[in-house]
């Protein structure tokens, strides 16, 4: 009689088995870190901040500076600086208008940088320890109402803005809702900051009092409304 078992499986080769590590889940999740990591390192080596004290480049003018910051902001925002810092230099370096739109410019491209990132290294790592209750809900949310969540995430100062990048990311939420209520959210809070920074050197102005009034405000009412919700979840 012929012998009609199956031949045994080869056995993968090293080479494809390093490659099968290399590219898993946790592999990828590992590397998201270590980028996160180094672009927080670089920021404490190079302290971007120093623009503030030190100015722009004198070499930088024009629609140059207002690239050149659209960079900087996105690499900065995607290494955790704060974005208030960042939009109060916008305002200092480049004036109200190149300076609003130079900011939220650079916060569409940190938030698109942060959400690639998350979607490409994070996603598949991180999905299946969505089992909280708040978590599952927080990921329907954002997964079903994709651009009415963020819009309103945006708008919302108490949210950080890390958070938000990274929780859209391993939600199922598209590139579209995401960054266009990025853009459109990010506007108000970012204008205020832009504005006190352009106009940092009238401090009795009414511009910058309104603007600076507005940024205390939306800062009350995001700690209220915190401080709110952590009780009723205690509870």
């Amino acid at each position: 009689m012929l012998d009609t078992a199956d031949p045994p499986l080869a056995e993968p080769s090293p080479g494809a088995r390093c490659s099968r590590a290399l590219l898993s889940q946790w592999s990828r999740l590992a590397l998201l870190v270590a980028v996160l990591g180094s672009a927080g390192a670089m920021v404490l080596v190079f302290e971007p901040q120093r623009l503030l004290v030190d100015g722009w480049p004198g070499y930088a003018g024009g629609g140059a500076a207002v690239v050149l910051f659209v960079v900087a902001y996105g690499l900065c925002g995607v290494a955790f600086v704060p974005r208030p810092l960042l939009n109060l230099a916008a305002g200092a370096l480049l004036g109200s208008v190149s300076g609003l739109v130079a900011a939220v410019a650079g916060t569409v491209l940190a938030a698109g940088i942060s959400f690639g990132l998350g979607r490409l290294l994070g996603q598949d790592a991180l999905r299946p320890l969505l089992r909280g209750r708040w978590l599952r809900a927080a990921d329907g949310q954002l997964s079903g109402h994709g651009f009415r969540s963020m819009l309103a995430i945006r708008l919302f100062p108490g949210v950080p803005f890390a958070a938000g990048n990274y929780g859209a990311a391993v939600s199922r939420m598209g590139w579209t809702p995401f960054l266009l209520a990025t853009a459109l959210g990010s506007v108000p809070n970012t204008a205020a900051y832009v504005i006190a920074g352009a106009r940092a050197t009238s401090p009795s102005s009414p511009v910058f009092l309104l603007a600076s009034g507005f940024i205390v405000v939306t800062g009350v009412v995001a700690a209220v409304v915190a401080w709110r919700k952590r009780h009723h979840l205690a509870r």
